[in-house]
């Protein structure tokens, strides 16, 4: 009878691997309750690690509720779904404004493509990667954690939980992986710039500018559309003045519930039996390195219009091209009063983060294309 009720138990049946993924699990969620790094991410993929590493539960099998939830996933549902209430959220004032903020969100998908060469080339014992699995890797540069997904789900599934983890964890730690880059490569006298306040954007602008880049990205990079349509959809509501109550449904509820399902059924694919690995280390280590990179090639490019521009464009808001909105162009405000309590790069800085979010996504397209 004993015996009987002992292996009833998941004590009985508990793996190390398991053991190891609750406690990461216990991590994340201090990350994301005490420390306040990106929260309403972190909290709900923490806990779907902690639901998915009980064994016997069989949360995430056929017929489990995360396994169900989980579906969306699959087929492509949610990442898009968030990208509307991201677009829905977002002013792309700053972008129309400065076109030139293009260039930079441009420039920091360099991340990205380095990446994938990086990552396509490794042939280690034990460690290589083919080319679906190696782009999926390289997009964690966009610090995007719903494009990571996307483009996961359909070239490379079985790497989605590492891919999406590493994602979303560089997403919240931006804060600390970004000021040593911005910092190695620009000068204090750099740092010190003062850009021009911007020119005010119309409301038929605003309207137009969702229209005309989604019909440009949909004619140009077709895979990209899932993204970049519902991003501008999303934008649309917000600026045409006549549908604020889909607006605020897109920022608010719909978002809210989507990121629940993502947080919960991207976490509980990080079983621990096949969590655990050299391959997973990589990932990580490969995603830490891109993001680096994506915020190198922007500053650098920042150098080179600041050159250009004679002085006139402060290069830390390249920084702000990966596509981690707004927290980057948050980041790169905070570098820049370091050196000046003055100067106000927030807006400025907002152009190249928008910039990024589309050239990801963008991105995401062209390696669907080639690669599936």
């Amino acid at each position: 009878m004993v015996g009987a009720l002992w292996e009833s138990t998941g004590l009985s049946a508990i793996t190390w691997q398991q053991a190891v993924m609750l406690g990461i699990a216990f991590v994340l969620m201090y990350l994301g309750i005490r420390r306040k790094y990106e929260p309403l991410l972190l909290v709900p993929i923490a806990f779907g690690v902690f639901l998915a590493n009980f064994p016997m539960a069989g949360i995430m099998e056929p017929g489990g509720l995360l396994y169900t939830l989980y579906k969306g996933i699959e087929m492509g549902v949610y990442p898009p779904l968030i990208f509307l209430g991201v677009g829905a959220m977002t002013d792309f004032g700053p972008l129309i404004a400065n076109p030139r903020s293009l260039l930079l969100g441009a420039a920091a998908q360099l991340g990205i493509f380095t990446t994938f060469l990086i990552a396509s080339a490794l042939n280690l014992p034990g460690l290589s990667f083919t080319l679906p699995e190696a782009a999926s890797i390289a997009i964690i540069a966009g610090a995007d954690g719903p494009t990571a997904i996307f483009l996961a789900a359909m070239l490379a599934p079985h790497l989605l939980a590492p891919i999406a983890i590493s994602a979303y964890s560089y997403m919240a730690l931006v804060p600390i992986i970004q000021p040593p880059v911005m910092k190695l490569l620009t000068t204090k006298a750099e740092r010190k710039i003062k850009m021009t306040q911007m020119r005010k954007v119309s409301r038929a602008e605003k309207i137009l500018f969702p229209i005309v880049v989604t019909l440009f990205s949909g004619l140009l990079v077709p895979n990209s559309l899932p993204l970049i349509g519902t991003l501008m959809f999303g934008n649309l509501l917000r600026e045409c003045g006549v549908t604020q109550r889909l607006s605020y449904t897109a920022q608010n509820e719909l978002m809210n519930i989507v990121t629940i399902f993502v947080g919960l059924t991207v976490g509980a694919t990080a079983k621990g039996e096949a969590f655990i690995s050299v391959t997973t280390i990589s990932i990580l280590l490969l995603g830490a390195a891109s993001f680096a990179l994506a915020t190198a090639g922007g500053v650098l490019f920042g150098k080179i219009l600041c050159w250009l521009s004679k002085g006139k464009i402060n290069p830390l808001i390249g920084a702000a091209g990966v596509s981690a909105v707004p927290m980057s162009a948050r980041v790169v405000q905070l570098v820049g009063q370091e050196e000046d309590r003055t100067n106000f790069l927030l807006m400025h800085a907002m152009g190249p983060n928008v910039a990024g979010v589309i050239g990801s996504a963008i991105a995401a397209g062209v390696l669907l294309s080639v690669l599936r």
